[in-house]
């Protein structure tokens, strides 16, 4: 039983009870899609949202690389349209204006999409659906390149959502979606990355049929670090051409039958895992409590929630945990209510150990906090499993 883990409880609300669901994973027999059932609608969720991409230094990082190669590849200039969907506050499509090339930015959260407009990022507050794709066409707004980075799993309506893409796609133009490989989640026991938020988790195997079924041919495909390991698609409608599949796409498909993504025992196999990672953690946080350590967290992501509280690790184990997105700063942690402070609490309280939430971004957070080690403090990752770095 877990909350939804992007619902930050305020201070003036640490009195009343939250909402607490089952969070467990299913695969389909049929597609092989792991999904987690919808127990709250999207529209609940992700209309005042409070992750923010642009504080993630190495995430920008990534977004201006990818603009940069989808220009050069796909000869991008000012007479292209870019449309992306879940643009949150505009750090990607920034790079795209910084080129003179029309870009559009459709995002469900309107306190996320304010930021977009003050990066002067025309942005659309709205969910994205087959009746927005259709006027955005008859508007003349088809898109040759249509991104959706991590945002296809936090798609309840996963075939209406995919029909849209597709009516909106430009004849001879090109989509391209990141998304965490599951193949990746189950390799390194990422079990933190599956909350209420998302509601389906992919492989290339499961996502190509997706796209075939509604007409779009998975032409390429690159495995990225991000996110501990993700694939970035590229996706073509069926009757274009030519853009041939490249080899790479046919490797990483047999590669995925090879791990044995195409049968149960797979996912099967998965949750002892995930047991034996908490009970690791656990008794390392327990073994430094009773010799009187201090222990501190960096980062409040969705992940950490799902994390701290399968592990039933409260304020007991966690004195705060620091996070550089502001709209954070003086809210609490859903279910653990751990407080969530600004990055310079970590200097004033000095902690024998911080725990790195976003594990994603650990090299980055190691930089940016590496006075840590002034006073001899230590960094600990939980995944795979439990690790003090040294």
């Amino acid at each position: 039983m877990s909350p939804l883990c992007e619902s930050f409880v305020d201070a003036e609300h640490l009195d009343q009870a939250e909402a607490f669901y089952p969070l467990r994973a299913w695969v389909c027999e049929g597609c092989l899609l792991v999904q987690v059932p919808e127990y709250v609608e999207p529209g609940r969720i992700f209309t005042e949202y409070a992750y923010f991409s642009s504080y993630s230094t190495s995430w920008v990082e990534h977004a201006r690389r990818y603009v940069d190669m989808a220009v050069e590849r796909f000869g991008l200039d000012d007479r292209s349209q870019v449309v992306e969907l879940g643009s949150n506050d505009g750090y990607l499509l920034r790079h795209v204006v910084a080129r003179g090339i029309p870009a559009l930015g459709i995002e469900p959260a309107a306190n996320v999409a304010r930021a977009a407009e003050q990066a002067r990022v025309p942005t659309l507050v709205r969910m994205f659906d087959e009746a927005l794709a259709r006027t955005l066409v008859a508007s003349g707004r088809s898109a040759d390149l249509l991104i959706a980075n991590n945002v296809l799993a936090q798609v309840s309506d996963l075939n209406g959502f995919v029909r849209a893409m597709a009516r909106l796609l430009a004849p001879g133009g090109v989509a391209t979606l990141e998304f965490p490989h599951l193949v990746r989640l189950v390799a390194d026991n990422q079990f933190d990355t599956i909350y209420h938020e998302h509601f389906s988790y992919f492989s290339l195997t499961t996502a190509e049929r997706i796209f075939a079924t509604h007409g779009l041919t998975t032409f390429d495909v690159e495995e990225l670090p991000t996110h501990g390991g993700s694939l970035r698609l590229f996706l073509c409608h069926a009757g274009d051409g030519p853009r041939p599949v490249r080899d790479r796409v046919d490797a990483l498909r047999a590669r995925e039958a090879a791990a044995g993504v195409t049968g149960l025992a797979y996912y099967a196999g998965f949750a002892e895992s995930v047991r034996a990672t908490k009970r690791k953690l656990l008794e390392f946080l327990i073994g430094a409590k009773d010799e009187g350590r201090r222990i501190a967290g960096y980062g409040a992501p969705g992940k950490g929630n799902t994390l701290l509280n399968y592990c039933g690790i409260g304020p007991d184990f966690l004195d705060y945990t620091v996070d550089r997105n502001p709209h954070k700063h003086g809210k609490f942690l859903p279910g653990t209510r751990i407080p969530i402070l600004a990055p310079d609490r970590l200097r004033e309280t000095k902690p024998d150990y911080v725990l790195i939430l976003p594990w994603n971004l650990t090299a980055e957070i190691v930089e940016q906090v590496a006075y840590v080690r002034e006073w001899g403090g230590r960094f600990v990752v939980p995944i795979p499993e439990v690790k003090v770095l040294t």
